[in-house]
Order: structure tokens, then C-alpha cells, then sequence
């Protein structure tokens, strides 16, 4: 299978505060603000939506495509890509600029000030699809470059290329009608519970219009799992799907990127059988929450099978 994976690449930057930002901040002031908040020390983890999915991906055992931009600073992540068995030969180098970063602030309530870096994700990544074949061909447009994001979408539209529709982070940026354009004729519209009401404030579109427009609607919940939603015979079928039980909750970073490539390897697997591919997501994201940095989870075919099995009774595939 052939799996496009568009996004972002983007190196996350993050920093633990020892206290609490409320303690510093005067709220009378805050029309002045000029603090400075010094931290315990910095790590750096290689993320970005289409990063996060593609690593995922190589550890269920597929070799995944990503399509994305990244600056200078680009080859330690190439390096770490590589040892994964993960082509970078479509990431796109924008020598004037660094990779997208995040700069991430956590204090001790776990409030977070984060401030984002696009750098190289300002520049469209481009990609040929003239040579790529629909019936082997599965893709996710996931956030990163807009740019892209509407020119992949179109392009698979076109070709009759199933892909799954992620707006994510990038919600805010578009408009109503481009918003909608997206959305239509998708495999799959994937978001959080917070995304689809934000998406639903801006489209004025109810659940049904948009399960008029894409097959499946799968809106994930956190701790609370995901539910998918499709249209079969004029009805809206409703499944829901439990998340599998976590040893540790490290952190959550990455955890909906692990969700969605564990979708697409169910569905590169069986593509008849959404309820399935979904459940192999919410065992792919347990296994990210029990780490800290979206890459730093590991598993086997054989280890991520027997897990499987010990939440959903059968072999994931």
C-alpha cells in the first residue's frame, strides 16, 4: 500500500517551569507584560503531524511517504527518519529557513505558554501524483502548509484517491467555504470533540451535512475514546470505540498522530472495516501517552498483536 502522508515536520521544543505562571503574571498588569520565567532545562523531540504519523506508521510495518517541508537544521531529524526505514526523498529543503518549531512552557499545573515557529512550513512542499496508482494509493492530509492542504486534497479529488481529512490545529485559518471544500469528498473527517464543534461554529454544518459530504466522521475523546459515524442505508450509525487501558499517563504530545496512523494501517489492511482500523488507533495511542515526546514509543508486531488481543479479543491484523 501506498501511503501519502502530508503535515508537518516540526522539532518540539519544551521546557519545564518550576512553579506556576499565576504566581508571576499580575492579572492587573497584564496589559504590560513583560516576564521572564527560568526553566529547569530543555528537550528536544522530533514532532510535527506528518513526522509523528510517518514514525507510527514504520513501526506497524509500513513504509510511509511523507510530503513536507523542512529548513537547514533538517538532518538530525533526517537521521532519525532513516533509522526508521522512512523516506525523506519528498521532504522538500528550504535552505533560507529553519524547521517549524515549538517552543513549549509547562508549569506545575500543567498550564502551557507555547509560542510556534512555522519557518519552513511556510513554503509549499509540492509533490507529483501523475505516477501514483488510486486503487493502491491511501493518503491523510493532516495540518501543516495550507497551501497544501487544499492543492493535496484537490489532487486526490481528482484522481479518486482515497484520503482522510485532518484539519486539526490549522481550524482556525479557514474560511467557511474553503473549510467545507475540504471536507467534501473525503474517505474520512477526523477531529477531536473541540474540533468538530468549532468546525460545526464555522460551517454552520450539522453532523448529518457532513456525513453527507465525507463516508466516515471520527471524532476522538481523549480518555474517553473516539466514536465513529457513518451513513449507511440513510441512517447514521454511531460505533464507539474504548480507548485500551495505559500502564502510565506520561504524556499526552502525539497521541491523536498515533491514533491516525494506527487508522490507516487497519485501513491499508482492510478498508472495508473502519470500526477495526479505529480500534487498532486507540491501541496505537496508548502506547504513545506512556511516554514523554510523540516518538519515543516503541513496539513489535508480535507486542502490539498480543496487546490488541487483550482489549478487543482478536489480532489487530
Amino acid at each position: 500500500m501506498n501511503i501519502l502522508v502530508s503535515g508537518s515536520i516540526a522539532y518540539d521544543r519544551i521546557m519545564d517551569f518550576p512553579g506556576k505562571f499565576s504566581d508571576h503574571i499580575l492579572p492587573d498588569k497584564i496589559h504590560m507584560l513583560n516576564v521572564c520565567f527560568m526553566i529547569n532545562g530543555l528537550t528536544e523531540n522530533f514532532g510535527g503531524t506528518a513526522g509523528n504519523i510517518a514514525f507510527a506508521l514504520s513501526l506497524l510495518g509500513e513504509r510511509p511517504t511523507i510530503l513536507a517541508t523542512a529548513g537547514r537544521d533538517f538532518e538530525p531529524y533526517r537521521n532519525w527518519l532513516t533509522s526508521h526505514n522512512i523516506s525523506t526523498q519528498h521532504i522538500k529543503i528550504i535552505n533560507d529557513e529553519l524547521t517549524a518549531g515549538a517552543y513549549i512552557t509547562t508549569d506545575q499545573s500543567d498550564n502551557q505558554i507555547t509560542a510556534f515557529n512555522p519557518g519552513a512550513m511556510k513554503f509549499n512542499s509540492n509533490y507529483d501524483f501523475d505516477s501514483v496508482a488510486r486503487e493502491k494509493t491511501l493518503a491523510i492530509v493532516a495540518p501543516g502548509n495550507l497551501g497544501d492542504m487544499v492543492n493535496f486534497s484537490n489532487a486526490y479529488k481528482k484522481k479518486g484517491i482515497d484520503y482522510i481529512f485532518d484539519p486539526g490545529q490549522s481550524l482556525p485559518a479557514w474560511t467557511k467555504e474553503l473549510l467545507t471544500e475540504l471536507i467534501h469528498g473525503s474517505k474520512i473527517f477526523i477531529c477531536n470533540d473541540y474540533e468538530l464543534q468549532l468546525t460545526q461554529e464555522k460551517t454552520s454544518l450539522t453532523v448529518d451535512d457532513i456525513l453527507g459530504m465525507t463516508e466516515t466522521l471520527i471524532v476522538t475523546k481523549g480518555e474517553f475514546g473516539s466514536t465513529v459515524m457513518r451513513k449507511e442505508n440513510k441512517k447514521n450509525r454511531t460505533f464507539e470505540i474504548s480507548v485500551a487501558r495505559v500502564n502510565q499517563v506520561s504524556d499526552p504530545t502525539g497521541a491523536g498522530d498515533a491514533y491516525r496512523a494506527g487508522l490507516i494501517k487497519g485501513l491499508a489492511v482492510s478498508r472495508n472495516d473502519i470500526v477495526h482500523a479505529a480500534k487498532i488507533g486507540a491501541v496505537c495511542a496508548a502506547y504513545c501517552v506512556e511516554v514523554y515526546g510523540p516518538q519515543n514509543f516503541h513496539f513489535t508486531p508480535k507486542s502490539f498483536n498480543e496487546r490488541f488481543e487483550s482489549v478487543f479479543g482478536k489480532n489487530a491484523f
